[in-house]
């Protein structure tokens, strides 16, 4: 983290604000108690802050603005300026998006970073040419499979309603037999108490968040992987933006990305503790379930690998060759 982008937004919190020239407004998906949410809200306040209030940013959290399927193309044809997203949800425009839910590729934070540091050159690009560009971005903690039942193997899935959200999530219950149904974040509490899903891949982050255990009896440790939320601005927005507010901006971004990461490490044990607290069993996959899964995410890795091409061919070599450096020093 660069010192001299903190110290502008510090500084600038002492500046007296004029009355605010531009007024942008960011959708997000999530709850407003959600650490992606609550993290967008300090960046919010930090760019406004920052640029002395020549624009000010506003959070509509929980979908309350726009649903979250519908955000990435409302910032892109300039709707909103400004918005954060879950760009693997997009896969079916380009298998990119779906680098960061390749089923046990990473397990980890630290693997997860290597990940990120290959793909986020192809990501930035792929965006530019969608006439959006890429602010900050902070990964969810590691997925894991929500059930309202006991379950110890792929048979036990058969026939499961299970909340889809993306290529990957879909792909998933086709593969283990389970039913997909596509449910918007802000949808799942609903969704579940009203029996119209009963199963879902998570963080223990959004089954807190959404209070799951009224609905649901177990959460099963699997982690298949470690998606990435994505704040994006209006390319054109972007490029009418003054260098000095780029910079202030640039610089709350990069605060962001260090905060919300620093969230979802921490967050992880005390939302599955909290699951607990409220009365689900929360415990590891048995050996029996993890090897039929992880079975599943060769074939899902496969299957990736042949509709990302060479450029995602070339994320996942370079994640492994990163991997095997460290994991040899």
């Amino acid at each position: 983290m660069k010192t001299t982008h903190i110290a502008v937004c510090m500084a600038a919190a002492l500046v007296a604000f004029p009355a605010a020239a531009e007024t942008w407004d960011m959708p997000m998906a999530y709850s407003g108690s959600n650490f992606h949410s609550v993290t967008g809200a300090e960046f919010a306040q930090c760019v406004t802050t920052g640029t002395g209030g020549e624009i000010e940013i506003t959070t509509h959290p929980g979908g309350s603005l726009f649903a979250g399927a519908d955000i990435k193309r409302a910032i892109q044809t300039g709707q909103v300026q400004i918005g954060e997203r879950l760009l693997s949800g997009h896969q079916n425009e380009d298998a990119l998006f779906g680098f960061d839910s390749i089923p046990f590729l990473v397990g980890s934070f630290d693997e997860h970073d290597m990940l990120w540091e290959a793909a986020e050159g192809p990501i930035r690009e792929l965006l530019e040419g969608q006439n959006l560009h890429l602010l900050y971005s902070v990964p969810w903690p590691p997925q894991g499979l929500y059930f309202n039942q006991e379950v110890n193997s792929v048979a036990d899935m058969e026939g499961i309603r299970f909340r889809s959200y993306n290529n990957a999530t879909n792909r998933l219950a086709e593969l283990t037999g389970m039913l997909p149904v596509q449910i918007e974040a802000a949808e799942i509490s609903q969704a579940f108490a009203t029996g119209v899903a009963s199963s879902m891949v998570s963080s223990g982050a959004t089954g807190y968040d959404r209070r799951v255990w009224e609905s649901l009896s177990h959460f099963y440790e699997v982690d298949a992987w470690l998606p990435r939320n994505y704040i994006m601005v209006n390319a054109e927005v972007w490029e009418g933006t003054s260098e000095a507010n780029q910079n202030v901006i640039n610089a709350c971004a990069e605060l962001a990305e260090y905060a919300g990461t620093w969230r979802a490490r921490e967050y992880t044990g005390f939302t599955l503790a909290g699951l607990a607290a409220g009365g689900m069993t929360v415990e590891p996959a048995g050996e029996a379930l993890m090897g039929e899964l992880r079975a599943i995410g060769e074939t899902m890795t496969a299957e990736w690998l042949e509709a990302a091409g060479p450029e995602g061919q070339a994320i996942v070599d370079a994640y492994r060759e990163a991997a095997a450096a460290a994991a040899s020093e």
